[in-house]
């Protein structure tokens, strides 16, 4: 805890990208204002009881009129890159057919923005808002989704493939599955628990799909596509909590990473195959698709996971905070496992334990697990905190003083930057880079307005921007690695 900005600055290797991320859906608000079609993610808000406070996503940060503002803000921070994600349903409305020009128009404009202020563009192609058609299809229990993805693939690849630098393909498609069509927290609200597996199949399958068809139209930029990774522990000893603990391994981890790096479904014990019995009826043919190589592999972390038998408590220090949707998880009987805590661990606003050590555990298993690993970037890392706003008695200016957030992702950054670096395991990895997540508060999907990730805060009665500690800092750094690189080369 504590470690200054200057000793911050002097472990990043001079090649080490620093950005921040956002997600079209998050923040850009003017749902249909340029011909944009509706969601999944805009029904599943519609209905009563889904997010928190009833919010939604029609307005956001308002990104999509406020966007030179919002870049120059990321210009002023002095990072080297951004990583955003394109609205499929604001470029192609139904998810299939042509493509919407004032869609493309408005990205054509970020990007041109971001070069001309020297940062560096990540272009994620799927960041959870399944054109509302598609979802009505089926979404991503449906096969033909994953060609419609590779389909909107060609699209951004011919508007955009000479200007973006690196290209994920799906974010998360841990999350998409497990929350969307597992549980049913997330749009499109399908509680299906086991039978959402073949879901996970599909966004696997977009993958590949996509990469071929950005390869095909020779885009100049890098690509990849990004996993949430999440260790896995039991909350005590014995067979069966080492075997629970397998199968959330499988379902959170190893289903969406093995098939992409190994070219394979994990291998399980057999007495997980009730559960699991999908990933054994996979052809050879998909498999291929799914596990083309890589230029990078995007890795997201937040925290640790911690397994116990049967439904978890509704109530006491192993709950997730009552109200927001990750409760519903702890409240799932149908369930042979819940996620307890951590009581040696602060937690973020979310519940979720602060846990950088585990960031160096999950870059340590990937690399024992994946040889031959392509080069890393963590994608996404940050945490929710309830930011309170501070004004000035004399000249009424406010500021917000997030300490919490400062000693997080100085912490989580020292430990990914030591464990591929100190002569362990880790150190197989090619590390390249980290994202905080996110540049500003945003609508943090089931949660609505509630948790707040930014850099920077946003005032959602009025827009206002307003730069906490944490982005302060994060400018320290970055101008001490600058100063530290200078005279380095002299």
């Amino acid at each position: 805890m504590g470690i200054s900005p200057e000793s911050l600055a002097a472990m990043i290797p001079p090649d080490f990208t620093l950005g921040v991320a956002t997600a079209a859906f998050q923040i850009e608000g003017a749902p249909a204002e340029d011909g944009r079609g509706p969601s999944g993610w805009d029904a599943f808000a519609a209905e009563p009881g889904r997010i928190v406070n009833g919010d939604t996503a029609d307005v956001a940060c308002d990104h999509y009129h406020r966007m030179v503002d919002d870049v120059g803000l990321i210009e002023a921070l002095g990072v080297d890159s951004y990583r955003f994600s394109l609205s499929w349903p604001r470029i192609q409305p139904d998810g299939r057919g042509a493509a919407n020009p004032a869609g493309i128009g408005f990205y054509d404009r970020l990007l041109d923005e971001l070069l001309e202020r020297g940062i560096s563009p990540m272009c994620t192609l799927y960041h959870w808002d399944t054109p509302l058609p598609l979802e009505g299809a089926g979404g991503w229990l449906n096969r033909e989704t994953a060609y419609r993805l590779a389909d909107f693939a060609e699209i951004a690849a011919s508007a955009f493939g000479d200007r973006v630098h690196r290209w994920v393909t799906v974010n998360e498609p841990t999350t998409v599955a497990l929350n969307g069509y597992g549980l049913g927290i997330h749009a499109p609200g399908h509680p299906g628990l086991f039978d959402a597996v073949p879901a996970a199949h599909h966004l696997v399958l977009a993958h590949g799909l996509s990469l071929q068809a950005l390869r095909g139209a020779n885009v100049a930029g890098e690509i990849g596509i990004t996993n949430v990774y999440s260790p896995v522990v039991a909350a005590r000893e014995g067979f069966i909590n080492a075997r629970l603990v397998e199968l959330f391994d499988v379902l959170h981890n190893g289903m969406f990473s093995d098939p992409v790096l190994l070219g394979r479904y994990p291998d399980v014990n057999p007495l997980l195959m009730p559960f699991l019995h999908y990933l054994t009826d996979v052809s050879g043919e998909d498999l291929a698709i799914m596990s083309q190589p890589l230029d990078f592999y995007g890795l997201n972390y937040y925290f640790p996971t911690r397994i116990a038998p049967g439904p978890g408590p509704s109530t006491g220090p192993d709950a997730v905070p009552e109200g927001l949707p990750d409760h519903k998880l702890e409240d799932t009987a149908d369930l042979p496992f819940h996620i307890t805590g951590w009581a040696q661990y602060e937690r973020t606003g979310f519940g979720w334990p602060v846990a950088p050590d585990y960031l160096a555990v999950a870059l340590t298993e990937m690399a024992r697990r994946y040889p031959g690993l392509p080069p890393v970037f963590i994608t996404e890392g940050g945490a929710s905190f309830q930011d309170v706003v501070v004004r000035d008695a004399l000249t009424g200016e406010p500021s917000i003083a997030d300490v919490q957030r400062i000693n997080y992702l100085a912490d989580h950054l020292a430990s990914a930057i030591g464990a591929t670096s100190r002569g362990g395991p880790a150190e197989a990895i090619d590390l390249r880079g980290y994202y905080v997540w996110t540049l500003m508060d945003n609508f943090e999907w089931a949660a609505g307005y509630s948790q707040r990730f930014g850099l920077v805060y946003v005032d959602f009665e009025t827009q206002q921007r307003i730069p906490k500690s944490s982005y302060r800092w994060l400018q320290d750094v970055v101008s001490l690695r600058a100063e530290d690189l200078s005279i380095g080369s002299r």
